[in-house]
């Protein structure tokens, strides 16, 4: 993994990592086969963590630590989209709304948990490098990660999210590739929330469809 964490190239004054590089590109391909519902989301958006966690781990613990959460989300994701798949006529997963109590429960448990580890960084000012937006960032994806993993078109509005927040962090302090890549990843997100949407609403049917007039 050394060799890994060793620099690429600089831009901008910006000392790239090939581990950050390597990285994020996998994690914007692993979003790229989310948007065509495909079971290799999942295994890319693994590889993705694993080879993040050896670039953090011993250096930044909090963000290793993160990308922990994310290969045990990803590896519930691949055991998900393999269980549900079979329901589906393509193969694939089919998207679909989430309900109104799920909604509820993921924003219920994003303002939560984004207030617990936060202030879990905030104790440990070695965890994180800047708490809150940090903690709102790491818990967004977590649940984006969920929502994915459960079919819900919500997921595509959560990435949004951290977009907002991801973007201008990243490049306030000076991680200029990787707010680059959370610029692609908002693009990727607009058209994938796209294809969602039209799909759940073509695998949507009438709840009276049959029924006597």
């Amino acid at each position: 993994m050394n060799s890994l964490n060793s620099e690429a190239f600089t831009v901008l004054d910006q000392h790239i990592l090939w581990s950050d590089m390597i990285g994020n590109i996998l994690g914007l391909t692993a979003l790229a086969l989310g948007w065509r519902r495909s079971l290799w989301s999942w295994p890319v958006q693994f590889l993705s963590g694993l080879i993040l966690f050896g670039a953090f781990y011993g250096h930044l613990t909090g963000s290793a630590g993160k990308q922990a959460v994310v290969m045990a989300v990803a590896l519930y994701g691949w055991w998900r989209w393999n269980r549900d798949k079979d329901g589906a006529a393509d193969g694939h997963i089919t998207p679909r709304f989430a309900t109104w109590r799920e909604r509820a429960a993921m924003l219920g448990a994003a303002a939560l948990g984004t207030v617990a580890v936060a202030l879990l960084f905030t104790a440990y000012p070695s965890l994180s490098w800047d708490p809150w937006p940090d903690a709102y960032i790491f818990v967004g994806t977590v649940v984006a990660m969920y929502a994915q993993a459960r079919g819900m078109v919500e997921f595509w509005f959560a990435w949004l999210l951290v977009d907002l927040v991801g973007v201008p962090l990243n490049f306030a302090n000076g991680y200029a590739f990787s707010g680059f890549v959370y610029v692609i990843y908002g693009a990727l997100v607009l058209w994938g929330m796209r294809d969602w949407w039209l799909r759940s609403r073509r695998g949507a049917r009438p709840a009276l469809e049959g029924a006597p007039a």
